[in-house]
């Protein structure tokens, strides 16, 4: 039975400013103060990943960085192939808006664990189901196209839930319950036809030296 294994990876903290607002897929740069708190997680990384995996990233440089930030920690560097429906939910006339004016423009109740529920899209952009939506086929083709093999994704907490709930078959709504950190490594396994979470959030442990 072919089994692709997958290494999902949020990207590093973004900065201050970005985080002030809601940004979406807004092309944000990472954080250069949090660089030397992440370091350690970086190095982690690095020795964690499998080597000779197929990596991907989404179009946002954010997570293209934390990727060569994973490389400059020791993993071989490696091809990024960027795939466009990795990206994090577009949330169209609300990106750049702060988390306060959020709530006079949602028209659902938030969610218990998220600014806005699963449902809500907001106007010009998409809802958290749609990004369930898009994201599940892109697991499914590199599963396909990637039997017994090892690939490493770098995406974003959106797309990592997402993925979650492809995986699962729970709904957008329950996916929303996982909280996603920043490079935390999320791993699935697909044998053959049938998905397998072997870990969310996989605790850092301190590599020899």
């Amino acid at each position: 039975m072919p089994v692709t294994r997958f290494f999902l990876i949020r990207h590093a903290i973004v900065t201050p400013a970005a985080r002030a607002v809601l940004y979406g897929s807004m092309d944000v740069a990472l954080c250069d103060i949090a660089m030397a708190e992440e370091a350690a997680l970086y190095r982690w990384l690095a020795y964690r990943l499998p080597q000779g995996a197929h990596w991907v990233t989404s179009t946002l440089t954010r997570t293209q960085a934390t990727a060569e930030g994973i490389f400059a920690a020791g993993y071989p560097r490696t091809p990024l192939v960027r795939e466009e429906d990795l990206v994090e939910q577009h949330l169209g006339d609300w990106q750049g808006i702060t988390h306060e004016e959020l709530v006079e423009r949602l028209t659902e109740p938030a969610h218990p664990f998220w600014p806005h529920g699963a449902g809500e899209r907001p106007p010009g952009g998409e809802a958290f189901s749609d990004v369930v939506e898009r994201v599940g086929p892109v697991l499914d083709g590199l599963a396909d196209s990637h039997p017994d093999q090892d690939v490493v994704i770098v995406a974003h907490g959106g797309s990592i839930r997402a993925a979650l709930a492809h995986a699962t078959g729970m709904t957008a709504h329950q996916a929303l319950q996982f909280s996603i950190k920043n490079l935390g490594l999320t791993r699935l396994e697909r044998h053959d036809g049938d998905w397998r979470v072997a870990a969310v959030n996989e605790e850092p442990w301190t590599p020899p030296a």
